[in-house]
């Protein structure tokens, strides 16, 4: 059976790339990834950042008008270092322009990123944990009244709501257990970080499904998935070389694109693809490192698209 007809599968809009990305690329990849039969089109937050980078807001919005039924998400925004209700209206308007295709994944992020916002590291929990609040009251109630340990509202109001009810699915990343325990607890998702090894996602597969099953929560239903870093050719070595140079110019750190990435003739990648499925990943996204328009026809015939 073809990857296709088991799971979901998503597809990177080129967006992080060690060398510009070129908009017209941007656009082929977005439209032959909706003509294929790609589920979502995703991008990941990187703001200050040594590679080149897209605000994920923005090329997304881009994607949703050029597009008509392709999902768009964004995995992660780090919520504790943005005000939550401007994180929000970004992705309610992003919701609504889009006719309701917006998922919003987030995660607390690492050191760096506090430090170059001036956001202390103290308490990034909390703000997570009161940020996802303020997101899904803003999103579903005329009026929000909060009072938290650190942000509080005091009848506020957003006209624009999404166009999903209740409100667009919030995924959560990371992959220590405590990041998986609370997917279970406060998400509608969880997705695997691209730079975490495949051995990693297993485990994280089965911290998730023993929380919710605590939870009362199906995990049969609930969105586990992974970012899969990749490159397929028919000449295995170019796809590896092409992975290492990825994860040595974006991770500084070559050696882990054969633990985390996935790399080779479109037979090789299939079946590390398939097992990442029988793992548990019921949705899957594949992220190109390069030759983007390339790479989704070729994923395409991979999953079983074309």
């Amino acid at each position: 059976m073809a990857l296709k007809d088991l799971i979901p599968i998503g597809m990177s809009l080129p967006h992080r790339s060690p060398e510009p990305i070129d908009m017209a690329t941007v656009r082929t990849v977005a439209e032959r990834a909706e003509a294929l039969g790609f589920s979502d089109l995703w991008v990941t937050e990187n703001t200050l950042d040594h590679a080149f980078s897209f605000d994920p807001a923005v090329i997304l919005t881009y994607a949703a008008a050029i597009t008509q039924r392709i999902r768009l998400g964004v995995s992660v925004m780090v919520l504790p270092v943005h005000n939550p209700s401007h994180a929000a209206h970004q992705i309610a308007s992003l919701d609504y322009v889009s006719q309701g295709r917006a998922i919003l994944g987030l995660g607390i992020g690492r050191e760096h990123h506090y430090a170059e916002f001036q956001v202390p590291m103290e308490h990034r929990l909390t703000r997570l944990r009161e940020g996802i609040d303020i997101v899904r009251a803003l999103w579903t109630q005329p009026k929000v009244d909060y009072h938290g340990t650190i942000y509080r509202l005091e009848a506020a109001g957003m006209v624009l709501k999404p166009v999903q009810k209740p409100h667009p699915p919030i995924w959560l990343g990371g992959e220590h257990p405590n990041a998986v325990r609370r997917a279970a607890a406060l998400g509608d998702g969880w997705m695997g970080s691209g730079g975490s090894s495949i051995a990693s996602f297993k485990q994280g597969v089965q911290t998730l499904r023993a929380e919710l099953e605590k939870q009362g929560r199906d995990p049969a239903t609930f969105p586990t998935s992974k970012r899969v870093f990749l490159s397929v050719d028919e000449r295995a070595d170019r796809a590896q070389a092409e992975v290492r140079h990825w994860f040595g110019s974006v991770y500084r750190n070559a050696a882990r694109a054969d633990g985390s990435g996935v790399h080779g003739t479109p037979a090789q990648v299939r079946e590390q693809l398939e097992a990442l499925v029988a793992a548990g990943a019921n949705h899957l996204l594949v992220n190109p490192v390069t030759r983007y328009a390339e790479q989704v026809e070729a994923l395409a015939e991979v999953v079983g698209f074309a």
